[in-house]
């Protein structure tokens, strides 16, 4: 083996375990920086030495060549379909007749949480990965392994501690999205003014089906492994449970502290009502927990239906689902125009909470749904999930049929819809109300400039006083301005123009988000940043400067170049830059990274050198996480003077506990210096 290929080889190796640390066990052991330059450096040493590439090589993950349609692939073992229960006397009953079935043999079951997601059969030949296809109708499914291979908790070899697996092994399990990351995934399409997914199981459905890879790749979906397939011979398993300990030292991802052993229905049942307490707080969406009969011995003589093991089933949870009635639909006006149709319903309680209205999201779901006013209709609302219009249930006679409007409801502009390929329908007046509104709310977000206080309430009142005509005049506004306002009194006031000025030193990417600009969301942005690392530079930029930039393409690069050129852009950039707002994105920001990189970081007592929210700008600034609440997942507790019952918490938990100097002292070692 040449000197370049052993080299190859080491990297790859290292690359692997990180990512086992990272998808597998959670627990990372390096830098998202450092992962980044260690695989840059292969992607170079391959790109340099092409007889080094192999094709189970993490830099082989990303990329290929758009498909047209999916090949079919037939499963070894038929991939059958579970028996849905979804009360407990259901449960019970099935426990009992598998007993029956039995003839009383003691019963041990394993339980574990469904995870809502897509199913996917893995294959490995002499321990690479071979193929990826999805269920399809059981016997056939979907070759997906251009997409699979893109997920990253999904290894490419499969090994012990030391040595690589021989022989055939397949394995079956579930592709899903952290709500997290599907929260992203659908503000990104938002920005693009693409369809949205109405959940994270469609999310991960439709992001393993996409034809092109390189979306998949961008969707971080994860994998974990539920149930086997064909087994090679030489592998001795008698129970699932020994199946899922081969797969853990195999290091694929299963569910490991998830996973629980019952002798009862009772324990059973008990397992249930605890996820079903605690599936909102979970970071994945699960529909209940599915039952297997541990032995393979069992399952033979339980054996199946056409369509369902009878050694397994799916223990539901109740979906929150109510009927209700369309008494109108309203329309939204977004802030780059787009108008939203909004069904307003008879008020009815669903999953905790009395809902009134309802997105329609855009004219070709109202289309797909069929739905129209005075329509019965069947609404769904899981957990904190947005509520949803799932059928049409009796249809009225009298129904009247929802259509984009041809005026806006806010300005009476024209309403068209620009493209014929394009879902949304937009007001074109550049000056609509509505839009600025939304607008202005979107430049104080969390994610643009971080103005707490500015809510809608407050917007609208700026607004309709003129007191806020474009976003710079955020920035003249004076106290006895607000306080002419109703819903500000002298402390809410100063606290307001308090978090108007912190915003004036925000780095360049959380400006450019804040401005607005179509299909630039925190990905572009932070790109932009970056590269250019002041606005002045990337405003004299010109379609070619920007098209071959990889992450921005044709389309970005023309929607950046025409905010730029336009006359109002142009001076309100000149009335940011007079108001002191910083245009340039921090040396510190540049590519670097800070002891508090994507760590979660909370604050309790009283700070003396710093409020809270400077102290939680600081460590935005600095890549972190500002949280409010505690938990084992919380990295550094930070504590000032008096701390509350937060500090014993930590303790117990074992987060890293900092004083005040402490805190500054990293925060200094991360490139800002003390406050």
């Amino acid at each position: 083996m040449s000197s370049f290929r052993k080299e190859a080889e080491q990297i790859r190796r290292k690359i692997e375990e990180h990512n086992y640390s990272y998808y597998v066990l959670n627990q990372p052991t390096i830098t998202d920086k450092e992962f980044d330059d260690l695989l840059k450096k292969l992607q170079t040493l391959e790109k340099e030495h092409p007889e080094c590439v192999t094709p189970d090589s993490p830099t082989q993950r990303v990329g290929g060549k758009a498909v047209s349609s999916f090949a079919p692939r037939s499963h070894s073992v038929p991939m059958l379909s579970l028996e849905n229960v979804y009360t407990e006397e259901e449960f019970r009953a099935w426990w009992e007749r598998a007993q029956k079935n039995l003839e009383s043999e003691p019963i041990e079951a394993v339980v574990e949480p469904k995870m809502d997601g897509v199913s996917l059969a893995l294959v490995y030949e002499k321990g690479r990965l071979l193929s990826a296809a999805t269920r399809g109708d059981g016997a056939v499914g979907e070759d997906v392994t251009a997409n699979a291979r893109t997920i990253r908790s999904i290894p490419l070899n499969l090994r012990t501690q030391n040595e690589i697996v021989s022989d055939r092994f397949e394995c079956r399990g579930e592709v899903y999205i952290l709500k997290s990351d599907f929260e992203k995934t659908n503000r990104r399409l938002i920005q693009q003014e693409d369809k949205t997914f109405v959940n994270p199981r469609n999310a991960a459905s439709g992001s393993l089906r996409q034809k092109d890879p390189s979306v998949t790749a961008g969707r971080n979906l994860r994998f974990s492994v539920h149930s086997m397939g064909s087994m090679p011979s030489q592998i001795k398993i008698e129970t699932h449970s020994q199946f899922i300990e081969t797969c853990k030292k195999y290091r694929l991802p299963v569910l490991n502290q998830s996973i629980s052993i019952c002798s009862t229905e009772e324990e059973v049942v008990q397992i249930y009502r605890h996820w079903n307490k605690i599936r909102e707080s979970l970071p994945y969406e699960i529909d209940g927990i599915v039952v297997k009969i541990n032995s393979l011995r069992q399952q033979q003589i339980l054996g199946q239906t056409a369509k369902s093991p009878r050694w397994a089933v799916a223990f539901k949870f109740m979906a929150h689902q109510v009927q209700t009635k369309v008494r109108a639909v309203e329309f939204s006006v977004g802030r780059t125009g787009v108008v939203t149709p909004v069904a307003k319903v008879n008020p009815v309680e669903c999953g905790g909470v009395t809902i009134s209205s309802i997105s329609l999201h855009n004219f070709d779901e109202v289309e797909r749904l069929g739905v129209e006013i005075e329509d019965q209709v069947l609404i769904e609302r899981a957990g904190d999930v947005i509520p949803k219009v799932v059928r049409v249930v009796t249809r009225s006679k009298s129904g009247r049929k929802i259509v984009p409007p041809k005026k806006c409801p806010s300005c009476e502009g024209e309403v068209i819809r620009e493209k014929e390929e394009e879902v949304a329908y937009r007001c074109v007046n550049p000056s609509c109300p509505a839009q600025f509104e939304r607008a202005l709310l979107h430049f104080a977000s969390r994610d643009g400039m971080d103005v707490q206080g500015l809510g809608e309430s407050a917007a609208q009142q700026l607004i309709q006083k003129n007191l806020v005509r474009d976003f710079s005049d955020l920035y003249r506004l004076k106290k006895e301005n607000l306080l002419g306002c109703d819903l500000f009194a002298d402390k809410k006031a100063e606290n307001l123009l308090r978090q108007i000025e912190i915003s004036k030193s925000k780095p360049l990417a959380k400006l450019l988000i804040a401005l607005g600009i179509r299909h630039v969301g925190e990905k572009i942005a932070q790109v932009l940043a970056e590269r250019f690392e002041s606005l002045e530079s990337l405003q004299k930029k010109t379609l070619e400067d920007l098209t071959p930039i990889p992450e921005l393409g044709p389309i970005i690069a023309n929607s950046i170049v025409q905010f730029f050129a336009q006359k109002s852009n142009i001076t309100l950039i000149k009335k940011l830059k007079e108001s002191g707002v910083n245009f340039k994105q921090p040396e510190h920001l540049l590519g670097q990274t800070t002891p508090f990189s994507q760590k979660s970081v909370l604050f309790t007592g009283e700070l003396k050198r710093a409020t809270r929210s400077q102290a939680q700008e600081m460590v935005r600034q600095l890549g972190g996480n500002p949280v409010s609440s505690i938990s084992k997942k919380t990295d550094f507790l930070v504590c000032g003077e008096n701390p509350g019952s937060k500090l014993e918490k930590a303790r117990h938990l074992g987060v890293q506990v900092l004083n005040e100097d402490e805190f500054i002292q990293m925060a200094g070692e991360g490139g800002r210096g003390t406050i």
